[in-house]
């Protein structure tokens, strides 16, 4: 997903889309369900499912069949989304990451009807959002990349023609970025998550969720052209940057790696894979001038 939504990617680049779509359809077996643990002798661990990492393979999939400047990668990456999409998952997340994939195909190909139906079905599995203006959710729990449910639901409503998800998409996407606004500056979710009706931790903040605000921002943005969601961009952005609770960076510069998470006592130090893929996709959107990334 992120090495296609570069918009000129260098040959080194184009090389690890290669490799990861490699992975992809070697993990996914005939029916469309993908493994998720390889073990160093390259020998599958698990059985083939439909759990998040699903969702997250759909999500890459389509983002390189719509995206990718290499035709062939489009064409191998069609193929294997049309196989994973034809797949329900139970788990809301799980669909709302596909939902992603799915509306990344779905603009560049509008009749593609596969994306379609898994998109409006990720929109019925995710629901509605609450009447409780303190709760405009549909769950009564939030646990991790929230906002790529509110993205999901705000993308069927777009690019299937349904005026009334769209309003629901983006008022479940207001109030979760309003709640995870503090002195003007992003201060999100911590990992724990939080359950409706219990008090609220303010540790430990993942990549993640800034990740998945920003992606969410920038849908709502192309959708409406409202301020409000630039605004949102910019905070993402603003958070791996040092405009957090800690006021400290959570990127190193001498690698590139994004920090594991805010504490506390500020970053964690260690950079793992998702961190810093977090920082590359939020800063793919917006990266402030002037700015050395």
């Amino acid at each position: 997903m992120v090495t296609c939504r570069e918009p000129d990617p260098p040959a080194e680049v184009t090389r690890l889309t290669e490799r990861y779509l490699s992975f992809l359809t070697h993990a996914q077996d005939a029916d469309g369900a993908f493994h998720n643990r390889l073990g160093f002798d390259r020998v599958w661990t698990d059985q083939p499912g439909l759990g998040d990492w699903w969702g997250r393979a759909i999500w890459g999939l389509g983002t390189a069949a719509a995206r990718c400047p290499a035709p062939w990668v489009r064409q191998e990456a069609l193929l294997a989304f049309t196989r994973g999409a034809s797949c329900r998952s139970a788990a809301p997340r799980a669909m709302a990451f596909a939902a992603l994939g799915a509306a990344e195909l779905l603009r560049a190909e509008p009749g593609n009807e596969a994306a379609a139906a898994l998109l409006a079905d990720a929109a019925a599995a995710i629901g509605t959002p609450d009447d409780d203006p303190c709760w405009s959710w549909p769950h009564d729990r939030l646990t991790y990349a929230n906002a790529a449910l509110a993205e999901a639901v705000i993308a069927a409503g777009d690019l299937l023609g349904d005026p009334l998800m769209l309003l629901s998409g983006l008022r479940m996407l207001t109030w979760l970025l309003d709640i995870q606004v503090s002195g003007g500056h992003l201060s999100v979710l911590p990992a724990v998550g939080w359950q409706r009706g219990r008090p609220r931790l303010r540790h430990d903040q993942q990549p993640i969720e800034v990740a998945a605000l920003a992606d969410a921002c920038a849908t709502a943005a192309a959708v409406t052209g409202d301020e409000v969601w630039h605004l949102g961009l910019r905070r993402a952005a603003g958070w791996f940057l040092g405009d957090n609770d800690a006021g400290q960076e959570m990127w190193d510069p001498a690698t590139g790696g994004g920090y594991d998470g805010l504490t506390p006592r500020g970053p964690n130090l260690n950079q793992g894979a998702e961190s810093t893929l977090a920082l590359i996709s939020t800063l793919q959107h917006h990266v402030p001038r002037g700015h050395p990334v």
